[in-house]
């Protein structure tokens, strides 16, 4: 199992299920769009998006959430952006992304129950960690299916 998720060499070689390299697209282009708006939305999308009342908030409180927000899209877009080079380069470690995305989003799921936010309504960013962990599991599972003799891959 280990040597599926952190395959020697790390090459362009996928031998997973063919879906799993596929249903990885929508994921990491997901995960740039999300991170852009983060990054680039006047507000960080806490109030636009994840419906935080900043109009509510001092505004040195306002000014410390939307730079929160834009550092956590920093965060999500360098890690989408590596993402990105899995796919196009080393897709023989797309098992591993896949349970990084795993793992992530079990851990905002974790830590929104435990550090629960103040929002007009519910953040899509709530829910989408339910479908994101399971859409992630699915690829996790998919991408472990080993095949011993995989296609000659692009580029190698």
């Amino acid at each position: 199992m280990l040597r599926r998720i952190f395959p020697l060499p790390a090459d362009n070689r996928f031998r997973g299920h063919p879906f799993a390299l596929w249903l990885f697209v929508p994921l990491t282009l997901v995960a740039i769009v999300r991170s852009c708006l983060h990054v680039f939305l006047g507000d960080g999308g806490a109030q636009s998006i994840a419906t935080i009342p900043l109009d509510t908030f001092s505004t040195g409180a306002v000014a410390t959430v939307i730079s929160i927000f834009a550092l956590w899209g920093l965060s999500q877009l360098l890690l989408a952006l590596i993402f990105a080079v899995v796919w196009f380069r080393y897709r023989a470690l797309i098992s591993l992304m896949y349970l990084i995305f795993l793992v992530e989003n079990l851990g905002r799921i974790a830590i929104g129950m435990g550090k629960p936010v103040f929002a007009v309504e519910t953040p899509p960013g709530a829910p989408g960690s339910y479908i994101f962990a399971l859409v992630s599991l699915v690829g996790l599972i998919l991408s472990l299916r080993w095949r011993e003799d995989p296609s000659p891959a692009p580029g190698n």
